[in-house]
């Protein structure tokens, strides 16, 4: 029997309609770092992440955008990052969901509606 030789999720894809503008989004609005930017084929592989995060998102340019990620972000204050970002003019949930023996997270959309949770850890 063979073992994989994989070790971990690198990155995770995320369609965008303008690399750039997605960029302005992630880097700037959101706080994230730019790891990669480089030619690929006939378009560019772009990456960013959260400061000292190993995943990184790619963000793909597509045409078919506004998709549920399913991608849950992690954060020591989902209040504190649901005020900032809605102070920033992003499109979030109206409040942070507080269930018992749940976690803390809230829901948002990027600039091309593509929606990802962000999630309290302890």
């Amino acid at each position: 029997m063979t073992t994989t030789r994989i070790t971990d999720v690198t990155a995770v894809g995320i369609p965008v309609r303008d690399q750039e503008r997605a960029l302005a989004f992630y880097l700037g609005t959101l706080g994230f770092e730019k790891r990669l930017d480089a030619e690929f084929g006939a378009g560019r592989w772009v990456t960013v992440a959260a400061p000292g995060a190993a995943t990184q998102l790619a963000l793909v340019a597509a045409d078919a955008v506004g998709v549920d990620t399913g991608i849950r972000l992690a954060t020591t204050d989902a209040g504190a990052d649901h005020a900032h970002l809605r102070s920033r003019g992003v499109d979030v949930d109206a409040e942070v969901l507080r269930f018992p023996d749940v976690p803390p997270m809230f829901t948002f959309r990027d600039v091309d509606g593509n929606t990802l949770v962000v999630v309290e850890l302890s």
